[in-house]
Formats: C-alpha cells, structure tokens, sequence
C-alpha cells in the first residue's frame, strides 16, 4: 500500500504492541474493519492503535486476545497493556496484579515494608517519595505507583470479597515510614484489616529465626477455578510462577511459616504496643 506505513516495533513498548496486532492481523488475512468489527471496534481505531497514534486500553487488550485466542496463554495483549501502563515497575508485577484483581484466595508474606494491599495513601506516598529523592523513579512513576496500591485495593471491596492471609516480617512494623502520624495510621489500618471475616494477619516474629522458610516477599494466589500461581520478588526483578508443582511447595512453605508466626490476637497486641511506643 502507498500509505502504508512503516513500525518499528523498538521504537517503544507502544510501537511493539502496535506492530504485534499488525502482525497477527495481517498472519489471518484481516483488513482493519474486518478485525475491528471482531472486537467491536472501528477501523479506524485499529488502524490508531497499530501505528501508535492511540494508546490501548484494557478493554481493547482483552477484545483483542479473544479475537486471537489468546486467552489464558503467557504472551496476551492484556499483559502487554499492564506492561505499558506500569512500565516502571518490576518485572512480571503488572501480570500479577491483573491475576490478583480475580483471585479468590490470597496469601503474602511482605519484608521491611507494609504490602500494597494493606496501605495507607500516606504511608505509599512517602515511600515512593523517598524513591524520588534518591533518584530511583520520577515524580511521574511515583504517582503511577501511588495509583495503583489504591486500583490494587479495590479487590478488597469486591463482592464477594477474596480469604486475604497476610504474614508480616517483625520488620513491617517495626520500620518507620514517614511522620510519626503516618506511621501509626498505617498500623490502626492493619488492626482494622485483620478484625475483616475474610482477613487474617500474623507477624512472622524475629525470634522465628531459622524457621522463617522465605526471605524475600512473596504472594500465593488461588484462582476462581482453583488454579494456583505464586509472585516472587528480588530487588530487581519479579517471577510470576504458573506451573502447580513449583507452587505447591512453595505453598507448603507458607502453611510452615504460619504455624510458628504469631496467632493474630498476639500479633495485633504487637502491633498496638509499636503503635502506642510501648516496645
């Protein structure tokens, strides 16, 4: 075509996607329409997206891995979009958090900070500012950061709402974050989280010592149709694992940690005595 024109798909994480759905359009023998009226869109629209003179949306993501089928497999445009969106975030992060948004289960063991989950406002805003001090984000990443702890939370409110299991290292609590006031409406937030029917909090307390079976931050999710998967995380770098028989285990190993974590009536009197300056 004389208007056809050219991607270059390492232009940026845009351009890739938009050379992607070229790609896979054109492998099928699909005009613009053709595909659009698949997905319940225009031409036009598609034609926008390809070139990247539009941004995708989730919606369209997902319109679009059904056209493909692509539903259910590791490389979905809908991670594509959670990749673009959270480009500043760890590896693998974003396709966890579209998994959490579904789960009915979920379990996490967290080091050194509050999980996002669990958060105040305050109390993200002032680690991602910190973030923005030693040059690590940019104001702009720090406020997609922020953003999200609240769209994560939402799975909270969802009718019905997911079994939340929440392990704390001693660390979580005991860090301060911020102002004083923040800190302690951070630690009011967790005793409030744990008093849910559908919650249950425990702090993994120093004195565990060698029996704490993780030393990074992890999270297990069960899926509505039972399926498992666990998130893993180093500084730098997160694995989403999907494979049963290296979760199992890895579920084996938090069922561990919460035999000899506290039981939650001790763990929230720890908390209120670190909220009170009490210990």
């Amino acid at each position: 075509m004389v208007n056809r024109k050219e991607l270059n798909p390492n232009a940026s994480p845009q351009a890739a996607y938009g050379a992607r759905l070229r790609s896979l359009r054109e492998a099928r023998g699909l005009r613009q329409d053709e595909l659009g009226a698949l997905m319940g869109y225009s031409g036009k629209h598609v034609s926008a997206i390809e070139t990247g003179r539009k941004t995708p949306s989730l919606p369209f993501s997902r319109s679009t891995d059904v056209a493909f089928g692509l539903e259910g497999t590791g490389d979905t445009f809908e991670r594509a979009w959670r990749e673009l969106k959270h480009g500043a975030l760890l590896e693998g992060f974003p396709e966890y958090v579209g998994y959490e948004s579904r789960a009915v289960e979920i379990r996490l063991y967290e080091v050194g900070v509050v999980p996002g989950l669990l958060q105040t406002p305050e109390y993200a805003s002032a680690l991602a500012e910190e973030q923005v001090k030693r040059g690590a984000i940019t104001p702009a990443q720090a406020h997609e950061r922020v953003s999200l702890v609240a769209e994560r939370q939402a799975v909270l409110a969802r009718t019905p709402p997911p079994l939340v299991l929440v392990v704390l290292d001693e660390s979580c609590i005991r860090r301060p974050v911020g102002e004083p006031a923040v800190m302690n409406a951070q630690l009011e937030r967790l005793m409030e989280f744990a008093e849910r029917p559908n919650a249950a909090l425990q702090v993994a307390n120093f004195e565990m010592g060698a029996r704490r079976p993780f030393s990074l931050p992890l999270y297990v999710l069960t899926l509505p149709d039972r399926v498992l998967m666990s998130y893993a995380e180093s500084a730098h770098r997160g694995h989403l694992e999907r494979d049963g028989k290296f979760v199992l285990p890895i579920l084996t190993d938090y069922h561990h940690m919460q035999k000899y974590a506290l039981p939650q009536a001790q763990s929230l009197a720890m908390i209120d005595q670190v909220r009170k300056g009490t210990s």
